[in-house]
């Protein structure tokens, strides 16, 4: 009996932390109320469950200095490759920590109000099983288990892909802004400049089409010696089959949880925002970076709402820290200096820019860029 007790007291306390571990990121790291609400309730329920079983007596069994399992430790365990890493593990232990308690759960009855107190192992001639009592507490903690299971998948999406970008110049690729030289020719330019960012935006292309284009500027991409990510704008669908690096969304298309969905947990999704509000919602949807703007006066698209360098020293500082920022609209060479003044540090510190027709409409793309990338001038 006391076999039984002794697990259930180690797997309460896996469970139990790893269910703060999960709540703090949930908490600190997201800023997301409703799921750190989720997460607690789950404390306060794996606490009942235990209670309903009567597991309050099992710490009498804890005997931490005789386990043998407590200096077995595996490869890796006192590594984690950041935030990510943490709460998969945690939701990884908090299952396997569930099931453990449930099925152990099975093999004790719980005390009623007219006992000794005592646990009782209910056994008859083909072996020892559950009393009624015990089913119902075993049930209690799969129900539990079930719910974690999309907790952490709840939460691990909103932490978004395992990597994030520190991009400095992303290129947003509009054929019909290309006046001097054809669009590919301008994403080869800019790659070869120092651009770490190619966004395909063209919004009448039909599919087939744009797969084709995106699939050429993910070539272009990989064929350079620097790092540049492609991004599709406004279909993920498109940036899986072309197997460029995400897709970005504006504030009216798909949410980031039904891209996620088609994409997977590694690709990249940018949000555009344009206020502190929807920042954070893109934060709590698991967005790896921000769109924020317009910046600047800007001809290409239709903002009737200027957000202005401020919305970027806000979004900069924002405590919990907010995804990276790419400051978009109106931005050009001459405007720089406003930005670097607002963001309060270097382009590719948590933030960069994303221009279009300054690149694209340019006699020389790379020039262009280039004068982008120019450090502040004091």
């Amino acid at each position: 009996m006391n076999h039984a007790l002794r697990i259930i007291d180690a797997n309460a306390n896996r469970a139990r932390e790893a269910l703060r571990v999960m709540e703090d990121a949930a908490r600190f790291i997201l800023d997301d109320e409703s799921l750190c609400a989720a997460l607690k309730q789950a404390r306060h329920e794996l606490a009942d469950a235990l209670r309903e079983i009567g597991a309050d007596n099992a710490l009498a069994w804890r005997d931490t200095q005789g386990d043998v399992g407590a200096a077995v430790t595996a490869t890796g365990e006192y590594q984690r490759e950041g935030v990510r890493a943490v709460i998969l593990a945690a939701g990884k232990r908090l299952s396997e920590a569930l099931r453990s308690i449930e099925e152990y759960a099975k093999t004790i009855e719980p005390p009623d109000d007219h006992d000794t107190g005592e646990f009782v192992i209910v056994c008859g001639d083909d072996g020892c099983a559950p009393g009624g009592h015990a089913v119902g507490g075993a049930r209690a903690f799969e129900s539990l288990r079930y719910r974690c299971y999309d907790l952490e998948r709840d939460l691990v999406l909103a932490l978004g892909a395992a990597s994030r970008p520190r991009w400095r110049l992303c290129v947003i690729l509009t054929e019909a802004l290309c006046t001097h030289h054809p669009w590919l020719e301008v994403a080869r330019r800019a790659v070869r400049a120092g651009a770490d960012c190619l966004q395909l935006r063209e919004k009448s292309l039909d599919s087939r089409e744009l797969l084709e284009r995106a699939r050429a500027l993910v070539a272009v991409a990989r064929e350079s010696a620097t790092a540049c990510s492609v991004i599709i704008n406004d279909r993920p669908d498109i940036a899986l089959l072309s197997k460029a690096d995400g897709v970005h969304l504006g504030q009216s298309d798909m949410s980031v949880r039904d891209a996620r969905r088609i994409l997977g947990t590694d690709a990249l999704i940018g949000v555009s925002t344009e206020r502190i509000e929807q920042a954070r919602a893109a934060l709590r949807d698991g967005a790896d970076y921000l769109g924020v703007g317009p910046m600047f006066p800007t001809t290409t698209k239709d903002k009737p709402r200027l957000a202005a360098p401020a919305y970027l020293r806000e979004a900069l500082t924002h405590t919990p820290e907010l995804p990276h920022a790419l400051a978009i609209g109106g931005v050009t060479p001459e405007r720089m200096n406003d930005l670097h003044a607002a963001a309060g540090a270097p382009l590719g510190d948590r933030w960069g820019v994303a221009v279009s027709s300054a690149v694209c409409a340019a006699g020389d793309p790379g020039a262009a860029c280039a004068a982008f990338l120019t450090p502040a001038q004091p």
